[in-house]
């Protein structure tokens, strides 16, 4: 009995022992390649699942790769599996490094040329379509297909299936699909199995795979067709026989359903989209509100440490720097405003803070900074210095609202410890100045407080006097400096300017010869201004240019209203300095005039300021070579005023010099006067100029001048500037008379 028990040990043992060594010897002959040959087999790349690389070795692994393997070592191989680097699977024929090729659906020439021969079937891969969502397809005939160009086998094979099938190739199935969805084609095509892993992609979301399969293509290894090459195939036969259709539908099945996509950023984008544009957006909010309120705190920073620059602490008042800025800004947006700037001063601030304590100082200020601010505008300013020193930014205004200030704010000021029942009155010293022009045009906000300061110093010994004026004259001066260049628009759209005209004569027929415009200037509250007390006023503030602009204008339309009544006359017209800087196109601007009016140029007489070609020579000068050229007459006035520059003769391109008569009145010898003119009219005429004697005021000379030939004259002796209508008259006389 214990024998038998033994013998049935002993052949159980056996048993297992020949069973584990049938079952581990394939297993010791692949690992050590003992007796058996490695079989090199290329596949392509990136046909997932068929095809695809391993994420953890990167081996190639998948359907092709698990058949082939099950074949091969049946076969008695050991499989090595490389992806091949050539375009398609015809050029990898010829690589002597693999000893197989796979995937062909029948032989086919290599890239060479070479005749293959291909293995068995390892199994039928079924190729089916994918359309834009659910959209009826037509007839296959008509269908327009789109493949990936590495199929080569498949594109025959639907070829020979669909002759008049219309089928484009494409490298990439992102241009394919970007194909079909433009609407470029009906539909894709590609194996099942591709199909299974490719519409993993969310943003394939939209492509559905259509039922029926079109065509099923073999799936076969292949090599150079020799005598090595059919054996190698006939002995790789005999392993892929031996697979059995449910280990093969088992390795299918393994693979296709594995989630072997991997998402990109465009995945992720397409499949989470709106949740990153959510998270993005709320980010950048979150960013924004942070950056905001760190500007926020910053400008607060900024706007304390401003505060504590351009405010006194004590008066809440602007300080000197923050007055300086305010002053400036002021300025700069009311150029037409006239001010003037305050420097006051409380006498004996010492002995109040002394005597009342230096809280009580500190309240008289507080009051007077108040009081003075509920009397002052938006675009007034005041600023305290240091101690009781104050500086006021203030209109220019009349006695009425003088009374005003001095009622709301200097009497309570006066009578602040008077209120209060201390018999100290509080004495305030002011100094003013009066902005002028140039103040405007370069803001020097300490020059202004300076000169009134000055004004200030001298009268804050005198007790009986508590106002002063950096100087009378250059206040009023300044008053009606301002008052003019603030009105000047304004004057010449009441028509409170008039052009007025000075005729010209010849000495020697008695007749007029033509006449100069002039104007003249009745202000509404200054009266008539002479035209020396306007015209540097404008000069200075830059104004005079539309001042001659106007003059201009006018002066054409009374030309073309006698032309109109058959009276061709000529007018000279002031040209300045200023005007021909302002303009560099001055010709221009008269040839428009002209045309404008009908006019032609020989009716405008430009009279240019000899002082001008001296100050600017080489831009008068050009000016006046384009004037001369558009056909005017163009005269150097004040020839011999006192700017005299004789050398520029030879270079000043004019048609007539008008002569002043400096030299034939005043002090020294008249004699010499004489022989200065002579000789000036002698060479005039020996440049081939035109001559015309301006300021001739007596018979004496005119005869002289006359006498010297230089008969066109101009002056109080003949006639003072009139108003058109006398001129007219003046004229038209004449006329009537010859």
């Amino acid at each position: 009995m214990r024998q038998r028990l033994i013998s049935k040990t002993v052949l159980t043992l056996l048993i297992i022992i020949l069973s584990f060594s049938f079952v581990i010897s394939p297993v010791i002959a692949t690992d050590g390649v003992k007796g058996d040959e490695v079989l090199t087999v290329g596949v392509p790349r990136d046909r997932c699942p068929i095809f695809y690389d391993d994420p953890e070795t990167g081996e190639p692994i998948g359907i092709g790769i698990d058949l082939m393997r099950y074949a091969a070592e049946e076969a008695g191989y050991v499989p090595i599996f490389r992806f091949i680097s050539e375009k398609n699977l015809k050029e990898a024929l010829d690589n002597t490094e693999y000893d197989v090729i796979m995937p062909f659906g029948s032989a086919i020439q290599s890239a060479e040329g070479n005749t293959s021969v291909v293995s068995e079937n390892l199994m039928q891969t079924p190729f089916t379509l994918v359309t834009l969502g659910n959209g009826v397809l037509p007839p296959l005939n008509d269908l327009r297909v789109g493949m990936l160009r590495s199929l080569g086998g498949g594109i025959e094979t639907l070829h020979e299936l669909f002759p008049d099938m219309e089928i484009e190739t494409y490298d990439t199935m992102q241009e394919s699909v970007k194909a079909l969805r433009a609407g470029k084609l009906d539909a894709l095509l590609h194996n099942s199995y591709v199909w299974s892993y490719v519409l993993q992609k969310p943003s394939y979301s939209d492509l559905t795979v259509q039922p029926s399969t079109m065509f099923s293509m073999d799936f076969r290894a292949g090599t150079i067709d020799t005598p090595e090459g059919r054996a190698l195939i006939e002995r790789l036969n005999g392993g892929i026989d031996s697979i059995g259709d449910t280990y093969r539908q088992a390795v299918i099945l393994d693979h296709t359903s594995r989630k072997l996509y991997k998402y990109d950023f465009e995945d992720y984008i397409h499949e989470y989209g709106l949740v990153i544009v959510l998270v993005l957006l709320l980010i950048v909010a979150l960013i924004i509100i942070a950056v905001q309120k760190i500007r926020a705190v910053r400008r607060e920073q900024e706007e304390k440490m401003r505060e504590l620059i351009d405010h006194d602490p004590l008066t809440g008042l602007y300080s000197l720097t923050g007055f300086r800025k305010k002053v400036e800004e002021l300025l700069r947006a009311h150029p037409d405003t006239p001010y003037f700037l305050s420097y006051n001063n409380i006498r004996d601030f010492k002995f109040i803070n002394e005597s009342l304590g230096r809280d009580a100082g500190d309240e008289l200020l507080k009051f007077w900074a108040a009081r003075s601010m509920e009397n002052l505008s938006d675009d007034e300013a005041m600023c305290r210095i240091n101690s009781d020193r104050f500086v006021i930014l203030c209109h220019i205004a009349g006695e009425e609202q003088m009374l005003a200030d001095e009622k709301n704010i200097i009497e309570p000021v006066r009578n602040y410890f008077i209120n209060r029942g201390k018999d100290i009155p509080v004495d305030i010293c002011c100094g003013l100045y009066a902005l002028t022009p140039e103040d405007f045009r370069s803001v020097d906000v300490d020059k202004m407080i300076d000169l009134a300061h000055d004004a200030e110093k001298r009268i804050r010994k005198e007790r009986s006097v508590s106002l002063a004026y950096y100087n009378p004259e250059q206040w009023e001066k300044g008053r009606q400096a301002v008052e003019i260049a603030n009105n000047l628009h304004k004057a010449i759209e009441n028509g409170d300017i008039h052009v007025w005209y000075q005729p010209q004569v010849n000495y020697d027929t008695g007749e007029i010869s033509g006449a100069e415009a002039l104007c003249r200037w009745y202000h509404s509250k200054l009266g008539f201004l002479s035209p020396q007390e306007f015209i540097p006023t404008l000069e200075e503030s830059g104004l005079i240019y539309d001042l001659d602009c106007f003059v201009w204008d006018k002066v054409c339309q009374d030309l073309k209203r006698w032309n109109e009544l058959g009276h061709n006359w000529s007018v000279s017209v002031n040209v300045s300095r200023e005007d021909l800087l302002a303009d560099e196109d001055i010709a221009g601007h008269f040839n428009r005039l002209i045309e404008k009016y009908g006019l032609t140029p020989d009716q405008l007489r430009i009279e240019i300021t000899e002082s001008a070609y001296v100050d600017d020579p080489e831009v008068i000068i050009s000016s006046t070579e384009k004037l001369r050229k558009a056909g005017f007459k163009v005269e150097m006035d004040d020839f011999g005023s006192g700017y005299s520059s004789l050398h520029m003769l030879k270079d000043v391109p004019v048609d007539r010099i008008k002569m002043d008569l400096n030299f034939l009145s005043g002090t020294g010898s008249p004699e010499k006067g004489r022989t200065i003119i002579s000789c000036m009219i002698y060479m005039v005429h020996s440049l081939g100029m035109e001559l015309i004697a301006e300021g001739v005021e007596t018979i004496n000379q005119a005869k002289f001048l006359q006498s010297q030939g230089c008969p066109e004259m101009q002056g109080f002796y003949f006639y003072k500037p009139m108003p058109v209508t006398e001129y007219e008259d003046l004229i038209k006389g004449q006329t009537e008379q010859l």
